[in-house]
């Protein structure tokens, strides 16, 4: 039963368009679904993680992880993570021309992996999501911490398995003009989310 709720938790908390979400979808569309996959994977695995450490007390116990996550420089890096992302999502948008490119990427490239881990070590957001999610489930849950956090992982990647596979089967269908525009689309999020991160930065400063 909490094997499923675990797979639920892990599917919902991925679907929001968020800086994971648009990065992975601009890694399938730059170079194909094995990237963008791979991008995906890293955030299922990072999930995994946070949820068992929160599960069994490690980011309230070790250095107090939490709360050093909320420390005002965390964020500054993070928008500054978000709007270095946009600018180049912006950049691209103003210079695709081919909807179809001459060759797919003929090797692998960590660049997927490295920008998931990068939003993820400065998106305090993270930490204070796992740990609500801890709560509510240490509270009615008494099997295994693993066993559920393994759960969470496959739900988020079953979600980003279906990301990638649906827009790397039907980006071939779009003309040059529709990728600018999705890029720009893409851009114009991450610019967003940055602003939000800034300014809740602020306001916590005021408080």
């Amino acid at each position: 039963m909490f094997v499923l709720i675990g797979l639920m938790f892990g599917f919902v908390a991925a679907i929001p368009l968020g800086p994971v979400n648009v990065f992975v979808i601009s890694q399938t569309l730059k170079r194909d679904f094995f990237h963008g996959f791979m991008g995906g994977l890293t955030a299922a695995i990072l999930d995994t993680l946070y949820c068992f450490a929160s599960l069994v007390g490690i980011s309230q116990v070790t250095f107090n992880l939490d709360k050093y996550m909320r420390f005002p420089i965390m964020k500054i890096i993070a928008a500054a993570v978000l709007i270095a992302m946009g600018i180049r999502l912006y950049l691209q948008s103003r210079t695709y021309k081919d909807a179809l490119p001459d060759k797919k990427s003929s090797s692998f490239s960590a660049r997927a992996i490295l920008g998931v881990i990068l939003l993820y070590v400065t998106n305090p957001t993270l930490y204070a999501f796992w740990i609500f999610v801890a709560g509510i489930v240490s509270s009615h849950y008494l099997g295994s911490p693993l066993l559920f956090a393994l759960s969470v992982g496959i739900g988020g990647l079953t979600w980003y398995f279906i990301l990638t596979y649906y827009v790397a089967k039907y980006h071939h269908q779009f003309k040059a003009k529709t990728f600018r525009v999705i890029f720009l689309v893409l851009a114009i999020s991450l610019f967003g989310l940055a602003a939000y991160t800034l300014l809740s930065l602020f306001v916590n400063l005021k408080l």
